[in-house]
């Protein structure tokens, strides 16, 4: 192991596991703000005047942190951020191309683990799995008999808003139950067969079910919105593992409340960690607390990717999963 004198200095803005902090320490001179417990202008500050200041940050969007022009003012000798999460709505990528900042996230390591969790969450909204399980749980099927039926998967119109890494994994999946696949992006993929909308409403209209699996950027927030919930109809389910302000979550309530669709699956929230509490007695909503890139396999593969894409910045490599300003899906 390198000395600490001698290893490069990064900037990290999330709490990392013990594994995950042992290894970056075993490589890196590791500035790390939340542990500090300093305000972000003192620690920047700090860190910028170090004879070493650190070249490369590590970020996560559920940082206090934003990786804009302020913060890469307090910070110029920053050349590189890696974000630990897929998205990257948390860094002004147009900003950094600028300044000559290149940036990588967690490429598909988390892709197959959201896949599944998407197609796990409409299961469990169509076939109520965790409202029955509830239902058992209080002892109702003895008293009250048994619980209403749900709605098969099967032959369902999915339609899916962003068919990057996550969305294409997801149609492929729900193509082996039997569902018919429309999507929206910001263009046609001619390495598909699946019908393509121009626009959301349109693709809402002719679908069951809509999955938003698309990054958040200025096009795509609240890309769902009333109208587009009221183009899915009272039959209709919407699955988010997206971001929370991909959908209007006011009109989202508004429509569940209403019966305007007839349910919901949610892994991310508009304000997180707060959610809406007229969710919790929906017995046609599941809720979870933005964990679907999260497994065992998952984590561990995270961390050696972002190890991968900090030693390839730093040894002059391009990064393992480098993004650019005009290439966060759709």
């Amino acid at each position: 192991m390198a000395s600490a004198g001698c290893m490069p200095a990064i900037f990290l803005c999330r709490r990392p596991e013990a594994s995950f902090s042992a290894a970056l320490r075993e490589r890196f001179r590791v500035l790390d703000f939340v542990a500090s417990g300093e305000p972000l202008p003192a620690f920047l500050a700090a860190a910028a005047a170090a004879p070493e200041p650190p070249r490369a940050a590590v970020v996560t969007g559920g940082c206090s942190v934003r990786v804009d022009a302020s913060f890469l003012d307090a910070l110029p000798s920053l050349r590189c951020v890696v974000s630990t999460g897929a998205g990257v709505d948390h860094i002004d990528l147009a900003e950094c191309a600028r300044r000559g900042v290149v940036v990588g996230n967690s490429g598909e390591v988390y892709s197959t683990d959201v896949a599944d969790y998407a197609v796990g969450l409409l299961l469990d909204v169509l076939r109520q799995l965790s409202a029955a399980g509830r239902y058992v749980r209080r002892g109702s099927w003895a008293v009250q008999g048994d619980y209403p039926l749900g709605s098969k998967l099967g032959g369902k119109r999915v339609g899916i808003i962003g068919l990057g890494n996550i969305g294409s994994r997801v149609a492929k999946r729900l193509e082996a139950f039997g569902c018919v696949i429309h999507y929206n992006s910001r263009k046609p993929k001619d390495s598909v067969p699946y019908k393509y909308f121009p626009n959301v409403h349109d693709l809402a209209a002719e679908s069951d079910v809509l999955i938003v699996a698309c990054a958040l950027n200025k096009e795509t927030r609240h890309i769902v919105n009333k109208n587009v919930l009221e183009a899915l109809g009272k039959s209709g389910v919407i699955i988010n593992i997206g971001r929370g302000s991909n959908i209007d979550e006011a009109e989202l309530v508004l429509a569940l409340k209403e019966g305007k669709i007839a349910g919901a699956g949610l892994d991310v929230f508009e304000h997180e960690p707060k959610v809406p509490t007229e969710l919790f007695s929906m017995d046609n909503v599941v809720l979870s607390r933005h964990i679907a890139v999260f497994t065992k396999e998952s984590r561990s593969d995270l961390h050696a990717h972002t190890i991968g894409n900090l030693e390839a910045f730093f040894s002059g490599q391009p990064l393992l999963s480098p993004v650019h300003a005009d290439s966060v899906v759709k």
